[in-house]
């Protein structure tokens, strides 16, 4: 009788020390906030490896990693909990406009911060580091800089940083494309002779995607940063902001960018 008093004591108290170590984890670690409002995030999933879609339908990518892992109750947004994010396709070239129109809460697709779009939207704190880079085919030995791509045809995507820096190269034949396996088939057919885009997804693009035939001029045309963009007085600004703080002092920003980048990620400024 004693053994069996002591039995149910010894489940009682292991009951308890699991319910407390459950509560425990719930209070580091809350789940995503069941009222919290989903917030509408536009992404164009044709910038490899920032956002692309799976065979199966499925949103992947630098980017998509970045805004999931602020969703997650760890980023504290809001310090009640987590919150759902809401992805929605939209061509690169209207989301400054829909953002505009606060369509949307939150745009994240490679989104160059600029002195010219802060006039009209807002932007969190950088959250990557890039540049223009120079691609062309393996065979070409005429373009090796800025100045070499006087009078060349010049592929660009439209609405982007790289179409704005191939308005300032002197003679330039411009061609637009929606996204960028687009314009390096244009490049590889030998119907322009450069494409002006981001660095780190070209190379990704040549590296993964299996472009043979085309390589990137060694030197960076510009030095960039992405931010999440916002409409102006975005209530989420702020908590964005911090999200991204913690990210990127916990480690969490640094796993993300080795998955996608193997490398170690540069120091990003806080404004």
């Amino acid at each position: 009788m004693v053994k069996l008093i002591n039995f149910k004591w010894q489940q009682l108290i292991l009951s308890l020390g699991c319910l407390l170590l459950i509560i425990g984890c719930q209070s580091l670690y809350p789940a995503t906030n069941p009222d919290a409002k989903p917030l509408k995030v536009a992404t164009d999933p044709t910038f490899v490896p920032f956002e692309f879609q799976t065979a199966d339908g499925k949103l992947e990518g630098f980017d998509i990693d970045l805004m999931n892992a602020l969703a997650s109750p760890a980023a504290g947004i809001p310090k009640v909990g987590g919150f759902a994010v809401q992805f929605e396709s939209l061509p690169f070239d209207g989301m400054i406009s829909t953002l505009q129109a606060k369509r949307v809460d939150a745009a994240i697709s490679g989104i160059t911060i600029t002195a010219e779009r802060l006039k009209t939207i807002a932007f969190s704190r950088p959250y990557f580091k890039a540049g223009l880079a120079i691609a062309v085919r393996e065979d070409n030995q005429n373009i090796q800089d800025f100045n070499s791509l006087k009078g060349k045809k010049i592929a660009v995507q439209i609405g982007s940083t790289g179409a704005d820096f191939a308005k300032t190269i002197p003679n330039a034949k411009i061609s637009t494309f929606n996204s960028g396996p687009e314009f390096f088939q244009d490049l590889l057919n030998g119907n322009v002779d450069a494409v002006v885009s981001d660095a780190f997804a070209t190379l990704y693009a040549i590296k993964n995607g299996k472009l043979k035939g085309i390589k990137v001029v060694a030197d960076l045309l510009t030095q960039e940063y992405y931010g999440i963009a916002m409409p102006k007085d975005s209530p989420h600004l702020d908590a964005i902001n911090k999200g991204l703080a913690t990210l990127l002092s916990n480690g969490t920003y640094k796993q993300i960018y080795q998955k996608w980048f193997k490398v170690e990620p540069p120091q990003l400024p806080d404004s």
